[in-house]
């Protein structure tokens, strides 16, 4: 049975690392090593506290996701969807959202074993931490432009961060407005993007795992399910907001010295 206690720090910590370039999962892994919390019920409760995360993306972007959402349904009624595609921006992002989550549903599928390995391994999410340092910062080098949009191309090549970002440690965050900095999109549009990107992987893992969170439960707890769920949502809420403060203000590199020193304190430590 999982604690509360334990339920409660693990979902701050999902909620605020997972929208925080800085990697939920490495924080969770490297978290559940030193509270000697290790099972295969807890994969099932990581998952879980990402559908909380996804809740708090859901409250934050409503106005984009319902506009996303309309002009998805109004484009099957037009022939020329080129057009609508260059036209309508709401209609854009959709494509370009659906353009992005293919890598990463590739490669979960194909490789969700050896990820899983990956988990089990602090030390090797550690590594990746200093990895996530050092993109970050070498977005100090990036150039943005004013007028800079996304298209298909550079959907895939986001898309392609993100499924590098499976790896526990990667920050999905990081990686993904990394990458759109490195294109030369503007801070905001490159969070907001990532941010909407992020939204079909959370919804499909936690789907996938639907199964065997009602399996694992009687060994978690549904409370503990639910004040995860609950507190991840809040503090995920929290983190988005303070993120989209950050670009705004051209600060995003600063993360990086973060993730530099968590990482090499887990090498040296767990």
């Amino acid at each position: 049975m999982l604690s509360i206690v334990d339920a409660i720090l693990l979902a701050v910590l999902q909620g605020i690392t997972e929208f925080l370039p800085i990697s939920s999962s490495g924080h969770l892994v490297i978290a559940q090593s030193l509270l000697n919390i290790h099972s295969q019920a807890i994969m099932s409760f990581d998952v879980y506290l990402h559908f909380g995360t996804l809740i708090s993306l859901l409250v934050v972007f409503w106005r984009d996701v319902r506009d996303m959402a309309l002009s998805l349904t109004h484009s099957f009624s037009k022939e020329n969807l080129k057009g609508r595609y260059q036209s309508d921006d709401s209609f854009r992002m959709v494509v370009n959202v659906l353009i992005g989550c293919i890598p990463a549903g590739v490669i979960g599928v194909l490789f969700n074993h050896q990820i899983e390995a990956i988990f089990q391994d602090p030390k090797m999410v550690a590594v990746n931490l200093v990895i996530t340092g050092l993109i970050l910062f070498l977005t100090r080098l990036s150039k943005p432009e004013e007028n800079r949009k996304i298209g298909i191309g550079f959907a895939l090549v986001i898309g392609l961060a993100q499924a590098v970002a499976i790896l526990p440690g990667i920050s999905r965050s990081g990686s993904t407005i990394a990458m759109g900095l490195f294109l030369g999109l503007m801070p905001v549009l490159a969070a907001r993007y990532s941010f909407l990107l992020s939204i079909p992987v959370i919804a499909g893992a936690a789907l996938l795992e639907t199964k065997n969170i009602f399996y694992y439960a009687s060994a978690l707890g549904f409370l503990p399910i639910l004040t995860g769920i609950a507190m991840s949502a809040v503090s995920g809420y929290i983190a988005i907001k303070l993120l989209m403060k950050v670009m705004e203000r051209g600060k995003f590199s600063l993360f990086a010295f973060y993730c530099l020193i968590v990482g090499a304190l887990a090498i040296l430590f767990i």
